[in-house]
């Protein structure tokens, strides 16, 4: 199963930094979220995109993973010679990542 059939994601940046928000379609998915998605899934994931640390933060009201990732926009909006500087791409192939089965 993708993510994307679980959630939808936010994307933001600042500088060389990456903030990816994954969103939980429906509350009861959020546990498989947590014990699935996480910081050393998605730094795997990215690995030769994002170069540096990839943090995540847990929003429970919300339903909400947020993935902070360092060194990932090749230097940063103004410098990065990459179509998309903003990574708002990232958060589509994030969408992207396979699921292992879940007996939740």
């Amino acid at each position: 199963m993708k993510l994307r059939e679980l959630a939808h994601s936010r994307t933001g940046d600042k500088g060389n930094i990456s903030v990816i928000s994954v969103i939980a379609w429906k509350p009861e998915d959020y546990p498989r979220l947590k014990a699935q998605v996480t910081a050393d899934v998605v730094a795997k994931y990215f690995q030769g995109v994002v170069h540096g640390a990839v943090k995540r933060y847990e929003i429970p009201g919300i339903h909400a993973l947020n993935f902070v990732m360092e060194d990932a926009l090749g230097g940063g909006v103004t410098r990065s010679l990459a179509i998309d500087a903003h990574g708002k791409c990232l958060s589509y192939a994030l969408l992207e990542l396979e699921l292992p089965d879940w007996e939740g």
